[in-house]
């Protein structure tokens, strides 16, 4: 505009560069100047709009990203043009960059809700920034309420507290089975790690529920120390008597007999608790080919029971009686069910009064079931026994039983069987009137 008004003043002040002219000079050549700063000044905010609109377009792109659909226009001055280009491209390395973290973000929620592990994530305020339905299910709460709560809101355990803590604070991974109160006292096997670097480091927790492999652990340390506990009085007992036949007792005719007798009968439990165990094993362990469930005739089982027990039970006077068995057939295996029979008629006549009784019958219950009743004349048991006598070596009168031939793990046997089979077995009993044994089993 410069290098346009110079040739344009001159043309007009060609006449008035003469002396005395300098009023009317001035005047031209102010007017010259309006008129150059009035067009540079309408030139300069055209190019300014159009500038300003382009760059407004470019900011309400970039403002949207990552989730801008719109498409830059083209044209406008080349710098802006080249700026377009350059942000298109920047724009679609964003979205390929935002989508792949999404997916990724996806994945990770994905794998940690499916996870039976329960897991928490903390930050450095011990704040909750994810808990997976797992954990909020172990613990009784929401996933979905945990994010942003304190530890101590969403699950007051003083040990997931600590372990966070010194995880937080040490930067170290942290490793420890807890017995945690508030999910139902479970056995957990934690593990901790740091999330992040200090000074904004959070922590995550996974929890691994072992507390079946806690019981089973326990059970099997129980199951070591009753063994033993049983096999200890039978075993003493044969030494015992077999070193004092050796110390002269054998030419004891008085008594030799006696102590032959007494060797005899632990010899017999002994076979007994043996022959249980291998039972129990093969029961907990699969170790005997599983035979296919076939029909089942309750009267030949309840038969084969009578048999096997009609010497002890003459012994004592005790009548073995069942009711009559038309149509009475279920689905099982048979030298299981036959199991099942012989333990519960065997503690009915050894827990039986003298000249007692024992009752087998066999009822339908609907139409897919049948129920199967032993009943004996004994003596009972207490009503706070009731709910232990299907746990394994548990007895309710050991003085009683160990002369007996019990040895604990009858019953255990009997509910492994019938359950296995798609049954269940109760017990009812009353002090000073007997005991009876239900089995229900699906009808054939």
């Amino acid at each position: 505009m410069l290098m346009l008004g110079v040739p344009v003043a001159l043309f007009l002040l060609r006449d008035d560069l003469l002396p005395n002219h300098q009023f009317a000079a001035v005047r031209k050549l102010i007017l010259v100047i309006a008129i150059v700063a009035a067009i540079g000044l309408a030139l300069t905010l055209t190019v300014s709009k159009r500038w300003a609109a382009r760059a407004k377009v470019l900011e309400d792109f970039v403002e949207a990203l990552p989730n801008s659909q719109s498409a830059l226009p083209d044209g406008g001055p080349e710098e802006l043009q080249k700026l377009a280009r350059s942000m298109r491209s920047m724009a679609d390395r964003v979205n390929q960059v935002v989508e792949r973290a999404n997916l990724e973000l996806a994945r990770r929620e994905t794998i940690l809700a499916c996870m039976a592990e329960g897991v928490l994530s903390v930050d450095r305020d011990l704040r909750v920034n994810f808990c997976n339905d797992a954990f909020a299910e172990a613990f009784g709460t929401r996933a979905s309420g945990a994010e942003g709560r304190s530890l101590y809101e969403v699950v007051r355990e003083t040990a997931l507290r600590e372990i966070l803590e010194r995880v937080v604070r040490n930067g170290r991974a942290e490793k420890d089975l807890l017995r945690l109160p508030s999910a139902a006292g479970r056995w957990f096997e934690a593990r901790a790690l740091p999330l992040g670097l200090a000074p904004k480091r959070g922590a995550v927790i996974a929890l691994h529920d072992v507390t079946d492999i806690q019981h089973q652990e326990q059970m099997r340390k129980d199951f070591v120390a009753d063994v033993s506990h049983e096999l200890r009085t039978p075993l003493a007992s044969i030494r015992g008597y077999a070193e004092t036949l050796l110390d002269g007792g054998l030419e004891d005719e008085a008594n030799n007999r006696k102590f032959v007798e007494v060797i005899f009968s632990h010899a017999v439990r002994l076979n007994n608790i043996a022959s249980d165990l291998l039972v129990i094993s093969e029961l907990d362990n699969n170790a005997s080919p599983q035979a296919p469930n076939e029909k089942v005739s309750i009267l030949d089982v309840v038969q084969s029971a009578f048999n096997t027990c009609s010497k002890a039970a003459a012994e004592r006077g005790i009548q073995l009686k069942h009711s009559i068995f038309d149509g009475c057939f279920v689905v099982g295996v048979r030298f299981r069910l036959e199991q099942v029979m012989v333990n519960l008629v065997d503690n009915a006549v050894k827990f039986n009064r003298p000249e007692g009784e024992v009752m087998v019958e066999c009822v339908a219950t609907g139409t897919n079931f049948l129920k199967i009743t032993v009943a004996d004349t004994g003596i009972g048991i207490p009503s706070e026994d009731l709910k232990r006598v299907f746990e394994r070596f548990y007895r309710v009168d050991k003085s009683r039983s160990r002369p007996a031939g019990g040895t604990g793990l009858g019953l255990p046997i009997v509910k492994e069987v019938v359950e296995r089979m798609g049954g269940m077995v109760t017990v009812e009993s009353q002090l000073g009137r007997g005991t009876k044994f239900t089995v229900v089993l699906r009808a054939a």
